[in-house]
């Protein structure tokens, strides 16, 4: 799902043709922070996947819980362990009400929570887990994005993040506010639509001013759209898409099924040309 400006919505389905042209002339805008606008209308940089000037950027951060600035928050927080392909899991935490809206947005593929307690005894917990597990609380989108069309069966995606489940709940030193949770393997393939998904060739690594991005839809994993072009599957970060001011794209921009006339990093190589 697509929220522009305004509240429209656009619903995304796998087949769909998603073909937008960035308005001539026109420059990358700050979103603003906090539900506000810029002051200033800054302008920002195309490869900025947070969209925001210096000053937005702190305001938006100071009232983030990733950032700790909100201890007092009095809402549950979960723990959870995030697969997103062999050897990549996160820890993290998240909103009890939010379910599992964050490890979507993350674009994991599998996951499971460990327990869930009060936001400073989560965050201690999950602290502890990262040291002691060996494992991350971040894992960079390029990586996520190298192993999604060579994914394991799904016996073996839960059995890795059933290991560490195991091993993480026989710990000691859990805050005693935290209560475990037992293993249950949440699965989003399906929902990613990742089964069967042809390797990308490379992903959009800014928008430019005239730039046209046409596809179409075979896989959405967290803010990644998965695009079937003429030269093959492109990714496209929706968060590059913010702060253009953008309209519908007439044509296929070239190449068939699909085409790009905005700056693409191949993977495996290093192209900065536009098509």
């Amino acid at each position: 799902m697509l929220v522009w400006d305004g509240g429209r919505r656009s619903r995304l389905t796998w087949g769909k043709r998603v073909a937008f042209a960035v308005v001539g002339g026109s420059a990358r805008r700050c979103v603003g922070a906090r539900g506000h606008e810029c002051p200033v209308r800054a302008q920002v940089p195309g490869r900025s996947t947070g969209a925001r000037c210096e000053e937005c950027r702190r305001l938006e951060r100071a009232h983030s819980v990733a950032a700790d600035t909100l201890p007092d928050d009095p809402r549950p927080y979960a723990v959870y362990l995030a697969w997103f392909g062999p050897g990549m899991v996160k820890v993290g935490i998240t909103a009890v009400e939010r379910g599992s809206a964050r490890l979507l947005e993350q674009g994991a593929v599998v996951f499971t929570w460990l327990g869930r307690g009060p936001l400073m005894a989560a965050r201690r917990t999950e602290d502890l887990l990262r040291t002691a597990l060996g494992v991350p609380d971040r894992i960079p989108y390029d990586a996520k994005r190298a192993v999604r069309a060579a994914l394991p069966e799904p016996d073996a995606r839960a059995a890795e993040i059933a290991q560490l489940h195991a091993r993480a709940v026989r710990l000691e030193g859990w805050p005693e506010s935290v209560l475990r949770a037992p293993f249950e393997a949440v699965d989003h393939a399906g929902v990613f639509g990742l089964e069967g998904l042809p390797p990308a060739v490379g992903a959009v690594s800014e928008l430019v001013a005239s730039g046209v991005v046409s596809g179409e839809l075979v896989a959405a994993a967290g803010p990644d759209l998965h695009l079937a072009t003429g030269r093959g599957v492109v990714v496209l970060d929706t968060r590059l898409m913010a702060g253009w001011e953008l309209t519908g794209a007439v044509g296929d921009g070239g190449g068939g099924r699909g085409g790009l006339t905005v700056p693409l990093r191949e993977f495996g190589g290093v192209q900065d040309g536009l098509f």
